[in-house]
């Protein structure tokens, strides 16, 4: 599933396709690539291309997100939604897990930022998050990392520590044999 770049009103739409096409195949829950509302598109490196890249940032009460709400509890399917997160000061790259009743259960931001790209424009997280999700096979304990967090192992370890069962990973660079 690649972007429509940061074409957000493309993005939902090709979003919602993939999440019925999911559904369609009983899955219980759809995970999203990485910072999907912009595709993953990089931050210009000047003031001004930099500010219009951080205006793209949506909150929990935008449209964008209202949609999958919506479309999660049509759906009675969860669905771990990830964009840039509109924050005091410079925006996180994030990820909303949506339960099967619409209900957002947990936003996580990446803490472990990388400096060396668009993401030295973004506020990182400061801690990790699991949450019980409801599902139709019942309850499961979730967490969230993203893409770079994996390269740290204390990641996985604390999400596994505070009782993680399944640790959702949105990721928007190739895998490769060292990235498996």
């Amino acid at each position: 599933m690649t972007a429509c770049d940061n074409d957000q009103d493309a993005n939902q739409a090709k979003g919602e396709t993939f999440c019925r096409r999911a559904k369609e195949m009983r899955a219980d829950i759809a995970l999203f690539p990485e910072m999907w509302n912009i595709g993953y598109t990089p931050c210009p490196p000047d003031e001004e291309g930099r500010k219009g890249w951080q205006s793209q940032a949506i909150g929990p009460d935008d449209e964008f997100i209202a949609h999958f709400k919506e479309l999660a509890k049509e759906l009675n399917m969860a669905i771990a939604l990830t964009y840039l997160e509109r924050w005091d000061g410079a925006p996180r790259n994030s990820v909303s897990l949506i339960d099967r009743q619409g209900k957002v259960i947990m936003t996580y931001a990446k803490v472990h930022t990388c400096d060396f790209s668009m993401e030295a424009a973004c506020t990182p997280g400061d801690e990790f998050y699991v949450a019980t999700l409801d599902t139709g096979q019942g309850p499961v304990k979730v967490g969230a990392m993203i893409c770079f967090d994996r390269e740290f192992p204390e990641s996985a370890r604390i999400l596994m520590l505070q009782g993680a069962e399944l640790i959702l990973t949105p990721n928007a660079c190739n895998l490769d044999d060292g990235r498996i």
